[in-house]
């Protein structure tokens, strides 16, 4: 339709059409709309990540399972506190920033390999 023909047409037939355009595009819209949940629920469904498919993976998703990681054993201990220990992976611990900062060093809070701690106090605070 040209725009001249909407501008000769009344104001009933303009209403008319505007009613008939409103109800034809609430129909598209929820056909869509179906039509995207539908697409949605096929990409969420477990099955399609079990198979080798570009290697594309649902990193965020609550349906993947988690990876399962070993038993990380700690490397360090606060000689103040003994049961406070670090793996030496992630944030290092208050206390042992706190000591670091002092002037000790990391090999001062080391386990010993026979499960006996380091004889030197390092001296560190606790926050």
């Amino acid at each position: 339709m040209r725009r001249q023909d909407l501008e000769a047409m009344d104001f009933e037939e303009l209403w008319l059409l505007h009613e008939e355009l409103t109800k034809i595009l609430a129909e598209k819209i929820t056909a869509e709309k179906r039509e995207l949940e539908k697409r949605l629920a096929q990409l969420n469904q477990p099955d399609q990540f079990s198979g080798v498919e570009g290697g594309a993976t649902a990193t965020g998703s609550s349906q993947a399972p988690r990876r399962k990681y070993p038993k990380v054993v700690p490397k360090y201990f606060n000689p103040l506190k003994p049961t406070e220990t670090w793996s030496g992976r992630g944030k290092q611990p208050r206390w042992l920033v706190a000591a670091l900062q002092s002037g000790h060093t990391l090999e001062e809070f080391r386990i010993r390999e026979n499960g006996e701690a380091s004889n030197r106090n390092a001296g560190g605070h606790e926050h």
